[in-house]
């Protein structure tokens, strides 16, 4: 059963927003007391965390779908939906995220790092909230906005300040459960490390992290053996460490080949030329492995490498290797630039700066693109006349005809706003006429320059009791 997964493709999905609400508010003796529709609420965001708890992807492995839920629609009565719950997920510390064509999005490093990886949609604004002096009374609202969706893919890359590295079997496991306190899986078959293990080591007033990296064969880097799939751990380490076997049982294999073919994979896979490097003689308890080390440590020495001899199992020469280990660890933190704190830079956009584009296409068509133009669209009700005539408004003070005009677009000319997949197409006309105007002034609504029939009554019935007091008021009783 799989315990360790260290690549997994996620598929996450914001919230909708809430649908505003059009309503009109109504009580005894006022039947219409003017617009009350609640704005929607707002859908939840899918945001990664690093979690130093969480060591890896195995739940988004098993469970590849995550939603945020939508934000709920606006009531009557200036009531605004609730806001969808944002989603949070948590993930190991050195999690990367790519998009499908491998485009790196993030690199979460660091205990709380935080990551929007689909932001929830805006909800959509009530009739109250679209009210104005020249809109009195609107007879629509706008709809919530959809949540981003995206497919993206995680990977682990181990958060550690030394890697092991070496062929199966040279005792890298055995190393580390001698140097910290990890207690990884060990037997005498290739293979028996299938995840690497991390472990901690104090050395000194020096505590770092070690990590083996298992499954490193010939041709590991172009998809060979378990190598490929965990090479990835070793681009964060500060040195390497080459754990060559002194007592294998192979003829054809002997440390200085092992070495090569394993600097020949590294160099393959990329990016580590400039990594500190140290080789450890392992398994020098055994007559002939304490001879062999002998014999090739020269040459590794001649060719620039600081050489240990070690045992795993009489633990020979461990306490130098921990501590060589520490001071390069040092030095390398010594290096790093200092982390600063995050700076919130202000761009403003430029004054001639629209926020949109109207291009031509080769079929004719004028396309126009843009955050608000398309925002716009989404949020707008096509069934609704009035809701149409607010969005033609809107796209007027924008400057969308004037630009079209610019470009040449004539009457009766197909305009698309939005991208290819996803666009409202329209025969454009430069009056922008929606259909609204047949309601009257836009934003207005006629019921209440109706008069209302309790008022009229009891205006006819004060005028005949005006009319009554004047009859009496001329009667005079004794002629």
């Amino acid at each position: 059963m799989t315990t360790f997964v260290d690549r997994v493709e996620l598929h996450v999905a914001a919230g909708n927003g809430g649908h505003g609400c059009a309503s009109v508010h109504r009580e005894k003796f006022k039947p219409l007391g003017g617009p009350d529709g609640g704005n929607g609420g707002r859908g939840g965001d899918v945001t990664l965390v690093v979690d130093q708890s969480v060591t890896t992807l195995l739940d988004y492995h098993h469970s590849p779908h995550r939603k945020a839920t939508n934000g709920k629609p606006g009531e009557g009565g200036n009531r605004s939906g609730k806001d969808g719950t944002d989603l949070v997920l948590p993930v190991p510390d050195g999690t990367v995220v790519l998009d499908k064509s491998g485009n790196v999005l993030a690199d979460l490093v660091g205990q709380g790092t935080t990551y929007i990886a689909a932001q929830g949609g805006r909800g959509g604004l009530g009739n109250a909230a679209l009210a104005s002096a020249r809109r009195k009374a609107p007879g629509f609202a706008l709809l919530g906005e959809p949540g981003d969706a995206q497919d993206i893919v995680l990977e682990l890359k181990t958060v550690a300040d030394v890697a092991l590295v070496g062929y199966p079997s040279a005792g890298k496991s055995s190393l580390i459960s001698v140097l910290s306190a990890a207690k990884p899986k060990i037997a005498d078959y290739p293979f028996t490390t299938l995840v690497p293990n991390l472990g901690v080591v104090t050395a000194g007033a020096t505590v770092y992290t070690i990590a083996d990296v298992p499954g490193l064969i010939p041709g590991a880097s172009q998809g060979r053996g378990l190598g490929l799939e965990f090479l990835r751990h070793v681009e964060r380490c500060s040195v390497l460490v080459h754990v060559l076997d002194t007592a294998t049982l192979e003829s054809e294999r002997d440390p200085l080949s092992d070495l090569d073919v394993i600097e020949a994979e590294l160099k393959e896979y990329g990016g580590l030329e400039n990594r500190p490097r140290l080789v450890v003689l392992n398994k020098v308890d055994i007559p002939d492995g304490q001879d062999l080390a002998e014999m090739v440590r020269p040459d590794l020495e001649s060719r620039g490498y600081r050489v240990f001899e070690v045992s795993a199992v009489s633990r020979l020469g461990l306490k130098e290797l921990s501590f060589a280990l520490a001071d390069i660890v040092a030095k390398a933190r010594a290096a790093k630039p200092k982390e600063e704190a995050t700076r919130v830079v202000i761009r403003p956009k430029a004054v001639d700066d629209a926020g949109f584009t109207v291009t031509q296409e080769e079929d004719g068509l004028f396309r126009v693109r843009g955050e608000k133009p398309e925002r716009w669209v989404r949020q707008t009700d096509f069934n609704n006349d009035e809701a149409v005539g607010y969005l033609a408004d809107r796209l007027n003070r924008l400057g969308v005809e004037e630009a079209l005009m610019k470009a040449g677009a004539r009457a009766g000319d197909g305009v698309a706003i939005g991208p290819e997949e996803n666009a409202v197409v329209f025969d454009w006309e430069p009056t922008m006429a929606a259909g609204a105007e047949m309601l009257g002034r836009r934003g207005e609504d006629h019921r209440f320059e109706a008069p209302r029939p309790a008022a009229q009554r009891r205006r006819d019935r004060q005028a005949e009791r005006d009319e009554a007091d004047q009859e009496y008021e001329g009667f005079d009783p004794f002629a």
